[in-house]
């Protein structure tokens, strides 16, 4: 069953806007990194319910089309879920038809880190928060100008500030 959804989610990803995989890794080396936070496992289950630990502490994901901001609209920041980062900006927000929330760029470089993913028979780029290494999503290069990216997020992980 669990080779079913990885099927899924693997062609859901396929069926986006584009196939294109980013490789590059973005680093803003005049920022500094915020200080990072580090939990338990144990720590983090009581903070997080049990779908947000296994998308954020345990690199899962969501099933597509199943998020509360993959057709969200508002005005404001979306964060992350497990530390309260900014991570988004609504107006980079579009939709690339993937059942993923996809935004063109991040508020900040430094607030995401990149890292090459050859699970589930692909080879992507993950993103986690630089703050608290929870996983967000992945980027692709098949997003719109000006950035040409596409942050793949899943609903799991972020929360939305107006």
């Amino acid at each position: 069953m669990k080779n079913i959804v990885y099927l899924l989610i693997a062609l859901s990803i396929l069926s986006c806007k584009g196939e294109g995989q980013n490789t590059q890794t973005k680093v803003n080396p005049a920022k500094p990194m915020t200080e990072k936070i580090i939990k338990t496992d144990e720590e983090w289950k009581k903070v997080l319910s049990p779908e947000q630990f296994e998308v954020l502490r345990k690199k899962g994901t969501e099933m597509p089309f199943s998020g509360k901001y993959y057709l969200h609209k508002g005005k404001g920041i979306y964060v992350c879920a497990a530390c309260g980062e900014e991570l988004f900006r609504s107006e980079t927000k579009f939709d690339a038809g993937c059942g993923w929330p996809s935004f063109s760029d991040v508020v900040d470089s430094s607030k995401v880190v990149y890292t090459k993913d050859k699970s589930a028979g692909m080879v992507r780029t993950e993103i986690t928060c630089a703050k608290c290494g929870g996983h967000l999503g992945h980027v692709f290069d098949d997003g719109p100008a000006p950035s040409g990216l596409r942050y793949c997020i899943n609903s799991v992980s972020i929360e939305f500030k107006k």
